[in-house]
């Protein structure tokens, strides 16, 4: 089986650069967030998306000329998956009924269409049911975040409990920032994506975690910062290989799954890779920060007991 091996690597010396590294990707993903939001899916916005299929590639200027022409200047048309299908959105209009409205659509590509489309699908998101899938989509990471910081409080200590929420804090705006930087789509399974990186940040961040207490209790002659490090050192290979290989699978899924998954593994990708990094630099780091130190992990001692005894 292959294993990683790693000696004593200070991860801890460059944690001040890192954490300005962080503050800066935090800085420039809120500022995004800001001033341009995210690019909501219809999941979110409300409105209709119809998918067509040409026999040929085609282009996309033409089309939204005709669109255009029809009185359809707000409609977003965009290659999916490749240069023959076509996805076309539209906002939601009370006074039109949605049936006619795809309909008239599907019309006027045909009459502009050469050789004839061939329709993949067409759904419709009213505003009410987006406006609240917004509101439970940011309830349910919320929600998370607030069950997760209780978990580790009691099952660790209530430093280590705020630094994993830091981190995990860290994954989501990076991750959101990403997708509003660069304008991506922003769909509900970008939201499952969201979710999916708390898991696994967190999961990380206990194991790192689990081995710093046991750590403590077992080393009597180091300072808080070599035991750390030595935690780091013994949990990070198996760090590095659990993201490696799940970085295979999302990597496979983002080339080779097709249009319709695209942004879950573009999600995911960006997730594991941060939250990769947070589990050693944000979460350790926010806890020594706070002070954490081996009298606040060590068992309460027996009657009896030599407290000097290793």
């Amino acid at each position: 089986m292959l294993q990683l091996r790693f000696g004593n690597i200070d991860f801890m010396k460059p944690r001040k650069a890192a954490m300005a590294l962080s503050a800066a990707l935090l800085l420039l993903s809120l500022g995004s967030l800001i001033a341009q939001g995210l690019n909501l899916g219809i999941d979110f916005t409300g409105g209709s998306i119809i998918e067509v299929g040409y026999e040929q590639p085609v282009e996309l200027e033409p089309i939204r000329e005709t669109l255009e022409s029809e009185g359809f200047a707000d409609a977003i048309v965009q290659h999916f998956g490749s240069a023959s299908e076509v996805l076309i959105r539209l906002v939601p209009d009370p006074e039109q009924d949605r049936a006619e409205l795809s309909s008239q659509i599907i019309r006027l590509l045909q009459a502009a269409s050469e050789t004839g489309i061939d329709v993949r699908r067409v759904d419709f998101v009213g505003p009410q049911v987006g406006e609240e899938l917004t509101e439970d989509g940011g309830l349910a990471v919320l929600y998370a975040l607030i069950a997760i910081l209780v978990y580790v409080a009691f099952r660790f200590e209530y430093r280590f409990s705020l630094g994993a929420v830091a981190a995990l804090v860290h994954d989501v705006v990076i991750t959101l920032g990403f997708f509003s930087l660069f304008r991506l789509d922003f769909d509900l399974s970008v939201l499952a994506a969201i979710l999916a990186v708390i898991g696994y940040s967190l999961n990380d961040t206990i194991v790192v975690f689990d081995r710093v207490r046991e750590n403590f209790r077992k080393i009597r002659k180091k300072t808080t910062l070599e035991i750390v490090n030595t935690s780091v050192n013994q949990t990070i290979s198996r760090t590095l290989m659990t993201s490696f290989t799940t970085l295979l699978v999302l990597l496979s899924l983002f080339f080779l799954g097709g249009e319709v998954i695209h942004a879950f593994a573009l999600a995911l990708i960006v997730g594991v890779v941060v939250g990769t990094y947070s589990s050693i630099y944000v979460a350790t780091t926010s806890a020594l920060a706070l002070g954490i130190s081996r009298t606040d992990l060590l068992l309460p001692e027996k009657e009896g007991e030599d407290p000097a005894r290793p």
